[in-house]
C-alpha cells in the first residue's frame, strides 16, 4: 500500500516539472519587447486650408518676374485651339463663248471633214457621170444627212455644175460651202433663250435619254451663261440616277452656282418647282433644271417627265427645252427625239460627242426631223468644250482648209 502511494506522489511530481517546462517556454517566445523608456509621439498630419500647399514647404531657389521667359505675346494663359479653316473651292473662270467654236475647228475638223473631202473630190473629176453622182448621193447618206435632205442638195449640185462649165478647185469649194450653209441653215436664231424681257429666272429645262451626257451638259451651260456674265442656279432633278445630283452639284460649285437637290428616288417635279422657287428668290439670272434620263420607251418615265414640266409651269412658262442627243448614234437619235417633241415642247437641241465617230451630216437631220435648230454642241470631254452653234465655222470645218 505505501509503495503504490509512493508511486503516485512521484507520478504527480514529474508531470508538474514537465508542465512548467512547457509554459515557461512559450513565455519566451511570445514575449514582447519591453518599451521604450521614453515613447515617440507623433502628432497627425494637419489637413491643408484653402489656399494652402498639400505637402510642407521647402526652401527652394526663386526667380524674379524677369528671369522667367514667357511666351511670345506676353499671353501666360493655355493655348486655344482655333476651329478647323474650311476651304472654300477657288472659282474658275470659264472661256468666253463668243468664237468658242472658231478656237474648237481643229478639234472638230479632224473628225468631220471626211464628208467635205470627200465631195470635192468627187465633184473634181473630170466627167461627172451617173455612177458619180451616185457616189456623192452615198456619201452624203453614210453622213447621215438624210434621205431627203441629200436628194435636194444633190439636184442643187447637179444645176449648178451645169452652169458653172469647168471647175476649179476654189470655184467647187465656194460652191459646196455655199449649198451645205444653205443645207444647215443661216437664217435661224440659235441662242439659247434665257433673257425672258419682262421676268426673272429664265428656266430652261434639259431632258434626254441616259447616256447622252445630260448631266455634264447641264454643267458645261451653267459655265456658258457664268463666262456671258449669268447667274445661275442649277435644280437637280434627276433623282433616279445614283450620284447624278452630286455630280451636278460639283460642276456648279467650280463657277459658283447654286444646286438645289432632293432625297434619292423623290420627286423630281418638287425639286424643280423648288429650284425655280429659290431662284426668284436670290434673283438670279437662269435656273437650269436637269431631268432624269428617260427611256424613250417606258411611257410611265415620259410622263414624268410631262409632270416636271407642268409643275414648273405654274412658276412661269419654260423658256427653253433643250433635248441633247448623242451624236454617235446617227439615225437612231431621230427616234429619241420624236418621242420627246411629242411629250416636250423641244425648242433647241445639243449634241454631244461630236468629235467622235459621229457624222456632221446628223446636224441636218435631226434639224428637219424637229424643225428646230442645233443651239449647242459638244466637242470633247473638256469643261468647255461645249461651244454655241455657228453654221459657218461647222461648215468650213467640214470641208477642210
Amino acid at each position: 500500500m505505501e509503495t503504490v502511494i509512493l508511486a503516485v506522489v512521484i507520478a504527480v511530481v514529474v508531470l508538474g516539472v514537465l508542465g512548467g517546462l512547457v509554459v515557461g517556454s512559450r513565455r519566451k517566445k511570445s514575449l514582447p519587447p519591453p518599451p521604450p523608456t521614453v515613447p515617440d509621439i507623433t502628432a497627425p498630419p494637419a489637413e491643408p486650408h484653402v489656399g494652402d500647399e498639400a505637402e510642407t514647404p521647402r526652401d527652394e531657389p526663386r526667380r524674379t518676374i524677369e528671369e522667367v521667359d514667357l511666351p511670345d505675346g506676353g499671353s501666360t494663359g493655355t493655348a486655344v485651339e482655333e476651329p478647323p479653316v474650311v476651304e472654300v473651292p477657288e472659282l474658275e473662270i470659264p472661256e468666253p463663248t463668243e468664237g468658242r467654236l472658231i478656237r474648237l475647228r481643229a478639234r472638230l475638223s479632224r473628225s468631220q471633214n471626211a464628208l467635205g473631202k470627200g465631195l470635192l473630190t468627187l465633184l473634181s473629176r473630170e466627167h461627172l457621170d451617173e455612177d458619180t453622182w451616185e457616189e456623192i448621193e452615198d456619201t452624203l447618206l453614210t453622213a447621215d444627212v438624210g434621205v431627203q435632205p441629200t436628194q435636194e442638195l444633190v439636184e442643187r449640185l447637179r444645176e449648178r455644175v451645169k452652169v458653172l462649165g469647168t471647175r476649179t478647185p476654189e470655184e467647187l469649194r465656194s460652191l459646196l460651202r455655199e449649198e451645205l450653209l444653205k443645207l444647215v441653215g443661216t437664217d435661224v436664231d440659235r441662242t439659247v433663250k434665257t433673257e425672258p424681257e419682262e421676268r426673272k429666272p429664265g428656266i430652261v429645262m434639259v431632258v434626254g435619254v441616259n447616256g447622252t451626257g445630260k448631266t455634264t451638259t447641264t454643267g458645261k451651260l451653267a459655265r456658258v451663261l457664268v463666262a456671258d456674265g449669268r447667274t445661275v442656279v442649277l435644280g437637280a432633278a434627276d433623282t433616279f440616277r445614283a450620284a447624278a445630283a452630286d455630280q451636278l452639284q460639283t460642276w456648279g460649285e467650280r463657277v459658283g452656282a447654286h444646286t438645289v437637290r432632293g432625297p434619292e428616288a423623290g420627286d423630281p417635279a418638287s425639286v424643280a418647282f423648288d429650284a425655280v422657287k429659290e431662284g426668284k428668290e436670290m434673283g438670279v439670272d437662269v435656273v437650269l433644271i436637269d431631268t432624269a434620263g428617260r427611256l424613250h420607251t417606258k411611257t410611265g418615265l415620259m410622263d414624268e417627265l410631262g409632270k416636271v414640266k407642268r409643275v414648273v409651269e405654274k412658276h412661269a412658262p419654260l423658256d427653253e427645252v433643250l433635248l441633247v442627243l448623242d451624236a454617235t448614234t446617227g439615225q437612231n437619235g431621230l427616234v429619241q427625239a420624236r418621242v420627246f417633241a411629242e411629250v416636250v415642247n423641244i425648242t433647241g437641241i445639243v449634241l454631244t460627242k461630236l468629235d467622235g465617230t459621229a457624222k456632221g451630216g446628223i446636224v441636218v437631220a435631226v434639224q428637219r426631223e424637229l424643225g428646230v435648230p442645233v443651239k449647242l454642241i459638244g466637242l470633247g470631254e473638256g469643261a468647255d468644250d461645249l461651244a454655241p452653234f455657228e453654221p459657218e465655222a461647222f461648215v468650213d470645218a467640214l470641208i477642210g482648209d
